[in-house]
Parts: C-alpha cells; sequence; structure tokens
C-alpha cells in the first residue's frame, strides 16, 4: 500500500501533525496508537479516526485512495468541536459531527492538500487548550513524568488536569505516556535494536515489560511488528 506524508501549511502547524495520502492495494494495513486523531475522506465518505488505544485492521481497495489530515495529540477536539473522548477507539461519519452538507462537500477532496485547504478556515481558528498542550509536549519528552509532576509544571490541578486532559486527548495522562513509549520501543525495534536496549531506550522495566505492552498495544509481538 503507498502511503507518504506532507508537512502542513506553516499556519496550521499549530494543530496538524502531517497530511498524509494512500492508495490501497487491496490488503490491510495494521493501524497502531500513535495519539493523534484523523479527518480521512476517500470513496465519497468523510470520517473521523481514532485516537485509537489498540491496534485496527484497515482494509482499503485496490486503487482506492484515502487522504487524511492527522491532528498533534489535544488538537482535534478545538478544531472538530467534539471531545476527542467520544471518539475514542472509534470511526465516526463526520456527518454525524458536523452539518452533513459540509461533510459531504469535504469527502469530494481526495487530495491532502485540497482536504486541509478545505479544513482551513476551521483550523486557523482552532485554539488548543494550551495548559494541556503544554502538558503533552512534557509526556512526549518524559513519559515516566507522574501525574501531580505533570499538573504542578503546567499550574493545573490534578482533577481539572485529568478532566481536561481526557477531553482534548482522548484518554487521561497515564494513556499518553504509555503510548509514548510504546512508538519509542516500536522505532528501535523496527530500526533493528536489540530488543533490549529498545526496552532501555524506551524507559520500560525491562524487555519482557516492553514485549507486554507491544503485544498489547500493537497486537503483534516484537517479532512480527519489525517484519
Amino acid at each position: 500500500m503507498a502511503y507518504r506524508e506532507l508537512a502542513p501549511l506553516p499556519e496550521l502547524a499549530h494543530v496538524v501533525r502531517c497530511l498524509w495520502t494512500r492508495t490501497g492495494r487491496g490488503d490491510t494495513t495494521l493501524v497502531l496508537p500513535d495519539a493523534c486523531l484523523d479527518v480521512i475522506v476517500g470513496g465519497g465518505r468523510a470520517f473521523v479516526a481514532g485516537p485509537d488505544t489498540r491496534p485496527v485492521e484497515a482494509r482499503t481497495a485496490r486503487d482506492d485512495v484515502l487522504a487524511g489530515v492527522r491532528f498533534r495529540p489535544g488538537a482535534a477536539a478545538a478544531a472538530l468541536g467534539v471531545p476527542s473522548d467520544e471518539l475514542r477507539d472509534r470511526r465516526v461519519d463526520l456527518a454525524d459531527l458536523w452539518d452533513p452538507a459540509a461533510a459531504r462537500a469535504l469527502a469530494e477532496h481526495d487530495d491532502p492538500a485540497a482536504l486541509a485547504a478545505a479544513l482551513t478556515p476551521r483550523l486557523r481558528e482552532a485554539a488548543p487548550d494550551a495548559e494541556v498542550r503544554a502538558a503533552t509536549g512534557l509526556l512526549a519528552r518524559a513519559p515516566a513524568t507522574p501525574v501531580p509532576a505533570l499538573a504542578s509544571a503546567v499550574g493545573l490541578g490534578e482533577r481539572q488536569l485529568r478532566r481536561r486532559f481526557t477531553a482534548a486527548v482522548g484518554y487521561g495522562p497515564k494513556t499518553l505516556a504509555r503510548i509514548v513509549r510504546f512508538r519509542v520501543a516500536l522505532g528501535r525495534v523496527r530500526a533493528g535494536d536489540p530488543l533490549a536496549a529498545a526496552a532501555l531506550a524506551a524507559g520500560y522495566a525491562d524487555q519482557a515489560h516492553m514485549t507486554r505492552e507491544l503485544v498489547a498495544l500493537g497486537g503483534r509481538t516484537p517479532g512480527a511488528l519489525a517484519a
């Protein structure tokens, strides 16, 4: 399956991680948790995917073209006007969230740049939760940060942080930390690092701990995920 990513316009970089396109080959792609939420169009349909906490097998018919906008963790709720936890582990038609006519119009854009351009007025006005954005950035750098320390670092109480974080990201700080470690380990394993070294780099207690987490979040053993 041909897949490529494009950088977003600089004015949208505060909410968009990347644009992407995929051309189907009649096979199945394993979609793994990455803390992001995507708006996807293809086959005359516009829908929202994620944020995921488990692997999803996505089948695309041969020569079908999908285009997507991938949001930064915590940014989609502000852009879409829907709490991200309501979309966790789901695929939802955009027409169920927005005006159906607007969703149908968006579904006509099967090129990622055109899709982003159509979304630009809404994305330009999006204002992600600043404290949650700071918290996700801290966890990206130091996923072992305890929730009390995280809340203190961004100037919120723990309960308030958990509530706002869940609405913006789709789940709480501990789940995001798990996914951050998972993605680090996955990258190391796919780069060919020895499993023990990958576990250490990702912050796991040991290789067995990493293997359990890769299976839980990726649905495959480290060897299968590296293939």
